[in-house]
């Protein structure tokens, strides 16, 4: 796993110097480090999970490099690397020939593509954080692609500031569990679930549902439809918005039964659900009736991870890999649709 990260920076640094080169097909390239990345995904499947790895990172602060392969992890993983490979082959034609944005594009979105794969492997609360909030800055450069574009600087920095917020109050609740289990692995925390309290399962809740735009954090997400397509159909469809969709399965299974737990969940989730499909009928942009579409999904998909019932989850686990194949290629349809029309219009 750590090389595949290494290899993701590598082509991340690199990108620039071959933008300048070869242009837009710099993006084959530039697929590679996520194509190595699902084949050894299939490769982790096919062998038999879960697969460990684990090293020390900082050791006086027992802090690790730990990583753990279970089947939501691969399925997440799947998603990330394999929708990440795709969308940097539409990228090619995407993209006009002399655009001056293709190496900054190329290696915010690689970093990107790195950050959340090591995001959705990590078996530490405190590297997931790290990870966490690496995503929340490439996702920023992304968002914001054309700095001549004041509506695109203001998306980058509203994404930018609401998921910062919830990433620290996140923190905050990882802390606070990581001290009373005695441990911030999240396969120890699993199966000794602590009693670390009504506060720290709402700070955790409150990052997750900022990230995947749950309301009442839901307005960044419409807005980020600044940015160009392919950002749109890996970040905003398949990748960093299903990271708190992906962080409440993950501790559902630990917290489900806590009362507060559901209770901020749920609520918060069927409200988003019915806000986001309300709002999605009255638009008539299609990327922002996509966006909406995907706030709605997203609230529906916290309301059944979060309810702590197996059935529900197993249906999430279901609705999760659905989701971010069918939105993610209707977007990049819609960037066709631009393309070809000069509009997104209806």
């Amino acid at each position: 796993m750590e090389s595949l990260l290494v290899l993701h920076a590598v082509a991340a640094v690199c990108a620039p110097w071959l933008a300048v080169r070869l242009g837009r097909a710099s993006f084959f390239l530039l697929a590679v480090p996520p194509a190595a990345a699902f084949g050894y995904t299939v490769w982790l499947a096919v062998r038999g999970l879960p697969a460990r790895e684990s090293r020390p990172w900082a050791p006086v602060l027992g802090l690790e490099l730990s990583f753990r392969a279970d089947p939501l992890a691969v399925l997440m993983m799947t998603l990330v690397t394999g929708v990440g490979v795709l969308v940097l082959v539409y990228s090619v034609r995407y993209f006009g020939r002399g655009d001056d944005g293709l190496g900054r594009y190329g290696g915010a979105m690689v970093a990107f593509a790195g950050s959340m794969l090591g995001l959705v492997a990590a078996d530490d609360l405190i590297l997931l954080y790290v990870f966490w909030e690496l995503t929340t800055v490439f996702s920023y450069l992304l968002i914001g692609y054309d700095p001549g574009s004041r509506a695109s600087r203001q998306a980058a920095m509203k994404a930018l500031t609401v998921t910062t917020f919830g990433g620290l109050t996140m923190l905050a609740g990882f802390v606070l569990i990581g001290e009373a289990a005695g441990s911030y692995r999240i396969s120890d925390i699993a199966a000794r679930p602590p009693d670390a309290g009504p506060v720290a399962l709402v700070l955790v809740l409150t990052g997750a549902l900022a990230k995947s735009a749950i309301f009442p954090f839901s307005t960044w997400l419409p807005a980020a439809m600044a940015a160009p397509t392919p950002v749109s159909a890996y970040l905003h469809a398949a990748a960093m918005v299903k990271a708190g969709v992906y962080l409440v399965a993950r501790l559902g299974p630990v917290f489900g039964d806590v009362t507060v737990w559901r209770a901020v969940a749920v609520p918060l989730g069927l409200v988003t659900m019915v806000l986001g499909g309300w709002r999605a009928l009255r638009e008539t942009d299609l990327k922002r009736l996509l966006a909406y579409g995907t706030v709605s999904q997203l609230g529906f998909l916290v309301a059944l991870f979060g309810s702590g019932n197996q059935g529900a989850a197993l249906a999430g686990v279901g609705m999760l890999p659905a989701h971010a194949l069918f939105k993610a290629s209707l977007f990049l349809v819609v960037g066709i649709v631009d393309h070809a029309a000069g509009t997104r219009e209806v």
